[in-house]
């Protein structure tokens, strides 16, 4: 059986701790499936089709991550494709509390779907979407937080 891992995430933007996360774990799975998610309570500064495509751009040359998006519950997404593991990372002990607790509510709603956590390296450890976005909107040079081939002046965001 195909071992494929779902890794979701609003990404806006991918960052170089989420290329890290990704490019160590591809190691254990057959197929990872970067899946943008839309969440409600977030407003995004890069449209989806950006995000998308700056994740796209990262993993061009590496046949086993595919970038997809989905709206609803995440594992009813990895129903659908097939994947038995959720691949998350940790920066802190406050992620962790959080990925547990969403980690035990996924195991009851699909007791089949493995929750699959890997640590950040601490030099990423600092790094989240969140602040990179602040240090773009506030007219910043985020490009050593986001992966080499993202150039951060090819894309403009939705609030600009």
């Amino acid at each position: 059986m195909k071992k494929i891992a779902v890794f979701p995430g609003s990404f806006d933007p991918f960052t170089i701790g989420h290329e890290g996360i990704i490019r160590r774990a591809i190691n254990l799975f057959d197929e990872i499936i970067i899946a943008v998610g839309t969440n409600a309570l977030k407003k995004n500064f890069y449209s989806l089709e950006t995000r998308k495509e700056m994740i796209k751009k990262v993993f061009k040359d590496e046949p086993r991550v595919r970038v997809a998006h989905y709206e609803g519950l995440t594992v009813d997404y990895c129903k659908k494709n097939g994947a038995g593991y959720l691949l998350r990372g940790l920066r802190t002990a406050a992620d962790f509390e959080f990925e547990r607790a969403i980690g035990q509510v996924n195991k009851s709603l699909a007791p089949g779907i493995e929750s699959v956590f890997l640590l950040t390296v601490p030099e990423h450890s600092f790094i989240n979407s969140t602040i990179v976005r602040d240090i773009i909107r506030s007219g910043g040079d985020a490009s050593k937080f986001v992966p080499a081939l993202i150039n951060l002046k090819d894309y403009k965001g939705i609030e600009d």
